[in-house]
């Protein structure tokens, strides 16, 4: 998906095809979250006022680095992961064999496209935790990145966690369904609580004049 030219994307996306939709945009949305926070590493990397964090800095960013990899594999898996179900919703259940048939079909559809997205979440989660130390650790200069990077991964986490959901909703299979849904929410309770944290602190740091 990431191989279309970014317009490209932008108008698939937009159009009634089943992919790419809401958990590869959060995917994506996720990446360019990670990429502003290792452009604050790099602009932290190299600067004299930020030796003594510096080792700090390139760990972050090899970190954050497979962060961005993985969540733009995320995009497509997505998409191979939506489309089966997309094609199960539209199966016939005109007999009783059809509508087994489209059951078993559809329930097994849901797992791979419930399971995508709570990875999203998890990396993006991940991302939260390094924009927390970019936010001590990082240029000042490119303070407002840091904000910006982290409210679209926390944006990103909600978006994942509604398609978890959708998903999860119609799953028969209550213990995996309790089991996916129980990591999500804890997922979403502690991340985005930090993320908002994050961001604030990042305000306040513009708002109250520091400079660096």
């Amino acid at each position: 998906m990431l191989n279309l030219k970014a317009k490209d994307f932008v108008a698939a996306l937009s159009s009634k095809e089943p992919v790419p939709g809401g958990g590869g945009a959060a995917a994506y949305v996720g990446s360019l979250g990670m990429a502003l926070g290792l452009m604050v590493g790099n602009l932290t990397v190299g600067k004299k006022k930020y030796q003594d964090v510096e080792a700090d800095i390139v760990e972050i960013m090899k970190k954050g680095q497979l962060i961005i990899d993985r969540l733009n594999e995320l995009v497509q898996e997505d998409a191979e992961a939506f489309y089966p179900l997309s094609q199960a919703y539209g199966l016939p259940k005109n007999t009783e064999e059809e509508a087994r048939i489209k059951e078993e079909t559809l329930q097994k559809a849901l797992v791979k496209a419930s399971l995508v997205p709570l990875e999203i979440a998890r990396y993006c989660a991940q991302a939260i935790e390094l924009h927390e130390e970019l936010a001590v650790k990082g240029s000042r200069i490119a303070i407002s990145d840091v904000g910006v990077g982290v409210a679209l991964v926390n944006a990103a986490l909600k978006g994942a966690k509604l398609n978890v959901l959708i998903n999860t909703k119609i799953m028969k299979d209550l213990e995996l369904k309790q089991k996916i849904e129980s990591e999500l929410l804890e997922l979403e309770r502690v991340y985005t609580a930090k993320a908002d944290q994050i961001f604030a602190k990042v305000e306040e740091l513009i708002t109250g004049g520091e400079k660096g």
